[in-house]
């Protein structure tokens, strides 16, 4: 499947929480969580080197419809939760349209 909708986020962890709130988004990825579907098609989480409680988080989704879709059940939902407890601040995130790329990689 192709991604025809993707975001990223920048989250500032609480001081000291920032592999705390890695471990968390990367849950998504466990079996019945949002990054585990096949509507989510890229999913990458990184840590600045310079701030390790500087946590950026790429999705690409089949749609912004399954994207929204997903992220409307519990399993999102409890994830959401989790993180907005670890953040220092607000999400901002910046919507796109994926045109290409490649990733490829183990966590």
């Amino acid at each position: 499947m192709n991604a025809t909708y993707g975001f990223t986020s920048t989250v500032t962890a609480r001081p000291g929480m920032g592999d705390q709130l890695v471990k968390v988004l990367l849950t998504a990825l466990d079996e019945g969580n949002p990054a585990s579907t096949e509507y989510c098609v890229t999913f990458l989480i990184s840590q600045s080197a310079a701030n390790p409680d500087l946590i950026h988080v790429a999705e690409g989704w089949t749609s912004e419809e399954d994207h929204h879709r997903v992220f409307a059940g519990p399993a999102a939902q409890a994830i959401v939760a989790r993180t907005q407890e670890l953040a220092a601040d607000a999400t901002p995130y910046t919507d796109f349209v994926p045109r290409g790329g490649k990733a490829d990689f183990d966590a």
